[in-house]
């Protein structure tokens, strides 16, 4: 089983999207796939049509009151199941300091799941807190969107120094762009650069494109609905080299 986060600190970056689609060209490979929605916004559950509630709420869920399969959605796709978001998850920080060890308590849970799935993607919300540090221990790759602007730049920055001074030896990070608009001088220069501070960007880049803003409209991944365009292509050679990675 690996487990991919999508996750940055900043927000609006394209975590959601890149969870979403990475997720399901994943499922279509014929990999037994789960994305769960630890982002309180419910927006993936959102994509996924899937109703944004945990019975019993956060605080059941880090107790380990429930096991997590009996809270596992099947969605519209093969091989790709959902753990929902729940609004009692802006409260995940609270419940997981209640527990011992609560950076390991992730990791503790996702445990039953490794015989069911090969590939768990957690879609996380943004902000570094007591959750990050917690993805941060369960996750095997942290794959984070950054839009080619100074303050997206300066929140890579600021996780690759936290992920050195925490020694977080098993997590390879994997940054790439997202919402790049080449007609813009400023992301064209940015582009040009930033591979030179940071060697491990990856080569894919996620266009700003309207199609990835009809996801909220029709509710689906993008390669359900415009298969043949420049965002679902981006996305399917992301997860290819993603998949890469992890062979």
């Amino acid at each position: 089983m690996t487990v991919i986060a999508a996750y940055n600190i900043k927000g609006g970056v394209g975590k959601t999207s890149t969870a979403v689609n990475l997720a399901y060209c994943a499922a279509q490979q014929g990999h037994q796939t789960l994305i769960w929605d630890l982002d309180p916004q419910g927006a993936s559950s959102y994509y996924f049509r899937i109703k944004a509630k945990v019975k019993g709420g956060g605080k059941s869920l880090v107790a380990g009151d429930r096991d997590l399969d009996a809270l596992i959605k099947g969605t519209d796709f093969e091989n790709l199941d959902m753990l929902p978001a729940d609004f009692s998850f802006r409260n995940l920080d609270l419940r997981l300091d209640e527990r011992k060890k609560p950076t390991r308590r992730l990791q503790k849970l996702l445990k039953p799941l490794r015989e069911e799935y090969q590939l768990i993607f957690l879609d996380c919300p943004p902000n570094i807190s007591l959750l990050s540090e917690a993805v941060f221990e369960a996750a095997d790759i942290l794959l984070s969107p950054v839009i080619p602007t100074s303050l997206s730049i300066r929140s890579l920055a600021q996780l690759k120094r936290f992920l050195e001074e925490h020694k977080l030896k098993n997590l390879k990070l994997m940054p790439f762009l997202s919402m790049a608009d080449r007609r813009k001088k400023m992301h064209r220069e940015v582009m040009a650069h930033l591979v030179e501070d940071y060697p491990e960007l990856l080569e894919t880049v996620i266009p700003c494109a309207s199609d990835i803003e009809r996801m909220g409209l029709e509710r689906m991944p993008v390669a359900v609905f415009a298969g043949k365009s420049r965002a679902s292509e981006a996305y399917r050679a992301l997860w290819r080299e993603v998949e890469q990675a992890i062979r």
